[in-house]
């Protein structure tokens, strides 16, 4: 196997075990924006998911368009435990897309030549 081949293949492993595997043992606290705007406010458990008490910005924020997507917060259809999977698939979707992109790119430069 060339030096390049491997390199591109150990990258590959790497990358997908990191994507994969870091993602389960991520933080589940919120980031810096989501906390500045939950200040105020208490997250409070109902049947019918979670509702904010108090006053804060959060109370004003609105469903996210892509809610329902695929990956919708770093899950597979909004199942818990698919942190993994989605970090894994969002990784090949990106470098699918990204070797598309650079592929026209070649391409087209190969073409004014």
């Amino acid at each position: 196997m060339s030096g390049r081949r491997l390199f591109l293949v150990a990258f590959a492993a790497v990358t997908l075990v990191v994507a994969g595997g870091l993602s389960y043992v991520a933080s589940a606290s919120p980031d810096g924006l989501d906390a500045a705007t939950l200040r105020g406010c208490e997250v409070v458990e109902t049947v019918d998911g979670e509702s904010l008490t108090g006053d804060c910005i959060a109370q004003h924020a609105e469903e996210h368009a892509l809610a329902d997507s695929p990956l919708a917060d770093y899950t597979v259809g909004g199942r818990s435990g698919t942190n993994g999977v989605a970090g894994v698939v969002g990784v090949i979707v990106t470098a699918v897309l990204g070797a598309a992109l650079f592929w026209l790119i070649a391409r087209s430069r190969r073409s004014r030549r």
